[in-house]
């Protein structure tokens, strides 16, 4: 189970008509309370998607009832009338389930540029919220109903030591990069907090989570992760409990998403080390994770660390200091290059794996900070040529 595991939610996921194909398409999670308090983060690109704009307003009051999302449209780029079908879509589930449509939150994920067909869309979140329930069956057509070139479901959950329960359904297989990482989230608990604890538990965890995912540098302009807090168990754990339960289940869905990047054979862990700052550290974790020529090495087998050195030198002085002559790199546990040259010989290293774990010492500093990412492989290409079509 996922979403409904926590106490006081329901969910449903069915066919609405939305995709052609007649895949299930059009997901409802519902909160019963006795709380309505919610939190979320969006992508920070400067072309958001109509659902965005209107989320990010209903959610300001740091309460929500409700999500609605769909697969099978983006709804971004579409201008007024895009946000007019969101304000439609949110109003028309909020009357059937008697609540505010500020209480609403709207998300929606695939093609940019084309409206959705709303007359499907209205008529199946009638059905849908005539089914909603909870248990595996539920969390699992939700989790399938947000898929777009996704081949499994993402779920997952966490308990924490005071009982309370944190549950989380994920999407993304592709654009997947911070902030955040095209990515739809929905976390759930039963925990008795305010939105301030909501929100500040989010940003901890996504900020080491899911703004650590970089499959393929580009950043979509749906990306949208909501908590909802029921408040059904009664509990109110700790800032610090609730943050680590969220972090467990983010890290767990952040992880997921990665092993499902769209025609990947390789999932890639970039560690980099003995930086002056974290955020030197991230700069040049990010840098390589970003590289094609890393990435398409990887996809080969080929542990050129070459590459890899090259790109960290490409983050500038002023934002990681280091010196490539205290530069070292370990592929796989074996340390290919130290002091900025050739050590061990890289036909030592076993890239066989579906696991490629790159480690970077810059020797400047003790911060650490890590991105996961992929290789670049034909088939990502040939999906990605014709997603439209």
């Amino acid at each position: 189970m996922s979403i409904t595991r926590p106490r006081g939610f329901r969910a449903v996921g069915l066919p609405a008509g939305i995709k052609s194909t007649g895949a299930a398409d059009l997901a409802v999670i519902l909160n019963d309370g006795p709380r309505d308090t919610a939190a979320a983060v969006f992508t920070s690109n400067r072309v958001q998607a109509a659902p965005v704009l209107w989320s990010r307003q209903a959610i300001a009051d740091g309460r929500a009832r409700t999500v609605v999302l769909n697969s099978g449209g983006a709804n971004a780029c579409t201008g007024p009338e895009g946000f007019a079908d969101s304000h439609r879509t949110a109003e028309h589930l909020a009357e059937q389930l008697e609540v505010s449509a500020q209480d609403v939150l709207v998300c929606s994920t695939g093609l940019i540029g084309e409206r959705l067909p709303m007359e499907p869309l209205l008529a199946g979140i009638t059905t849908a919220v005539t089914q909603l329930d909870a248990g595996p069956q539920a969390d699992e057509s939700a989790s399938r109903a947000i898929m777009t070139t996704d081949s499994v479901p993402k779920t997952s959950e966490a308990t924490t030591p005071s009982g309370v329960v944190v549950g989380g359904i994920a999407k993304g297989a592709g654009m997947l990069a911070p902030q955040l990482a095209t990515m739809l989230v929905v976390l759930t608990t039963d925990a008795d907090v305010d939105a301030a604890t909501a929100d500040a538990a989010l940003r901890a965890a996504t900020s080491t989570t899911f703004d650590r995912v970089d499959s393929d540098a580009c950043m979509s302009t749906n990306d949208t992760v909501i908590l909802l807090a029921s408040g059904a168990s009664g509990v109110t754990p700790s800032l610090e409990e609730l943050t680590e339960a969220v972090r467990a289940v983010s890290a767990d869905l952040a992880r997921q998403l990665v092993a499902d990047a769209e025609g990947a054979s390789h999932d890639v862990h970039v560690v980099v080390s003995s930086a002056s700052t974290e955020q030197s550290a991230l700069a040049v974790a990010r840098e390589i994770a970003r590289s094609n020529l890393v990435k398409a090495a990887i996809f080969g087998n080929d542990p050129n660390w070459g590459r890899i050195v090259a790109a960290a030198g490409c983050v500038p002085e002023a934002v990681a200091p280091f010196s490539v002559d205290d530069l070292s790199v370990t592929v796989n546990g074996i340390q290919v290059c130290r002091g900025g040259g050739a050590h061990r010989d890289r036909s030592e290293v076993d890239m066989t794996p579906r696991e490629t774990l790159i480690e970077v010492d810059l020797g400047a500093g003790d911060a650490t900070g890590d991105i996961w990412t992929n290789d670049l492989t034909h088939d990502y290409v040939e999906e990605n040529s014709a997603y439209s079509s």
